[in-house]
């Protein structure tokens, strides 16, 4: 009854937040819902069962409970079908796969390696290559968990070979930007080609995409968090080791590449396994770092347009401050995404429309100095790069200003930002294979 109760409680939450419905509104469509549920409970359904056919029923009727249902279906029907054993297999299993395909890719980062040290090799085939060697074990990883039919390995496959194709066939010159650029911006592409088989081999469903944002959010803290163990462990080994007369270089050599491209694979397992305990930590990440950011973004706003420094934005300046934007972006969607999608505004909210704020109107400052300094000197590979993001930046965080603001005034609900947020992904992926593939034929390769 307890659950049941929570589950009303949300459901309430989400019909009461959407604009022009009264209280009393609300208190009639939950007296139907709960005769529903009483009625369906009578015939032998469990609380659970009653109420999300009884939820699917009042969405027959009243648009905001079809919504509603439509939002919230999968988690649902997912609590409904799994047994607590079945749920704990699911948490625990994987770890085989998971070994086979880090073994892999540690293999696969090794012969890239020595392959690399040939000298007539050309000297950043390694960097540009570097997601080519690890990301395909991953992607394969969640392929063979999720068991996806042939169609969908070769459309997960596909992308990768493209970019194999792209990334070594263009005769790139001696020093060459757009080879810096297209190596850099490729592990982006395929970290987004990477959704596909996580998602099951669909792309449409937002709520799958939030569930990335999530998988993403969290990879990067257990990626971190294995890093720092391995360092420590590294720092150990060469401190034992060394007294002993082990060449303790030539050791690290073979154990960090092979660590850090299995760890990739590894920290997806434990995503997938421990994905209870993660998704407590996002709230708490937001909760500490999301006022820092926002203080921080809001006073280099005021400083920058204040004491016009805004025009003083060079290269190292611009990026610093990208890379500040990407963060805060990211930031703000992990948190949102730990988040169910009919919650009501509370003061987080508010903290992070400050630091969304303040990021557009740095990006705006960004973006005007950037014109100005082509309008001077013209495009080059890097300026054209810088730009396009700022753009796409721009957008993306001008569309979450909006809804946030309308989202605290009552006038929308959190899920249409989340919409916006999971709708505009694609855009950062087109951007990032647009400096792969389109930029170096633009500016030939220079």
């Amino acid at each position: 009854m307890e659950s049941l109760e929570t589950q009303i409680a949300e459901w309430r939450a989400y019909v009461a937040g959407a604009p022009g419905v009264s209280g009393h509104d609300v208190a009639e469509l939950e007296d139907h819902l709960r005769d529903q549920i009483a009625e369906l409970s009578a015939a032998g359904l469990a609380a659970d069962e009653a109420f999300l056919v009884a939820v699917k029923r009042l969405g027959d009727l009243d648009s905001l409970s079809r919504e509603f249902a439509r939002e919230h279906s999968g988690r649902l029907w997912k609590q409904l079908i799994l047994s607590d054993d079945e749920e704990r297999a699911r948490e625990s299993g994987g770890w085989v796969e998971a070994v086979v395909f880090a073994a892999a890719a540690a293999v696969a980062i090794q012969i890239a390696r020595l392959a690399a040290d040939v000298p007539d090799e050309e000297p950043n085939w390694f960097f540009r290559n570097l997601g080519l060697f690890v990301l395909p074990f991953l992607a394969g990883y969640f392929a063979f968990r999720r068991e996806l039919d042939v169609r969908s390995w070769a459309l997960t496959a596909a992308p990768f070979a493209l970019g194999a194709l792209a990334i070594n066939l263009y005769p790139w010159e001696t020093d060459s930007n757009t080879e810096i650029l297209a190596g850099a911006h490729l592990p982006v592409v395929l970290w987004f080609v990477m959704a596909f088989p996580y998602m099951g081999g669909t792309l449409r469903s937002h709520e799958r995409r939030m569930d990335f944002v999530r998988f993403t959010g969290e990879w990067f803290i257990y990626y971190v968090l294995i890093a720092l163990g391995g360092g420590v462990l590294i720092g150990l080994m060469a401190a034992i080791l060394e007294p002993a007369g082990a060449d303790v270089e030539r050791i690290i050599e073979w154990v960090l590449p092979s660590g850090a491209a299995g760890a990739v694979v590894v920290a997806a397992w434990l995503v997938e396994s421990k994905q209870r305990v993660v998704e407590n930590m996002a709230p708490v990440l937001g909760m500490i770092f999301t006022p820092l950011f926002a203080v921080m973004l809001a006073a280099a706003a005021v400083t920058y347009a204040a004491t016009g420094l805004g025009d003083a934005f060079d290269r190292d300046l611009v990026s610093v401050f990208d890379a500040l934007l990407v963060v805060v972006l990211a930031l703000v969607l992990y948190g949102m995404s730990a988040r169910e999608p009919s919650a009501s505004p509370n003061w987080m909210d508010r903290i992070q429309l400050v630091a969304v704020v303040s990021a557009l109107v740095l990006d705006v400052m960004v973006l005007g100095t950037m014109i100005a300094r082509i309008g001077d000197l013209g495009f080059t590979p890097n300026r054209t790069a810088a730009l396009g993001l700022n753009l796409v930046l721009l957008v993306n965080l001008a569309g979450a200003a909006w809804l946030s603001v309308r989202f605290l005034t009552g006038r929308s609900a959190l899920h249409r930002l989340e919409r916006w947020q999971t709708s505009y992904l694609p855009a950062f992926a087109l951007w990032a294979a647009a400096v792969v593939a389109v930029l170096p034929l633009v500016f030939t390769f220079d």
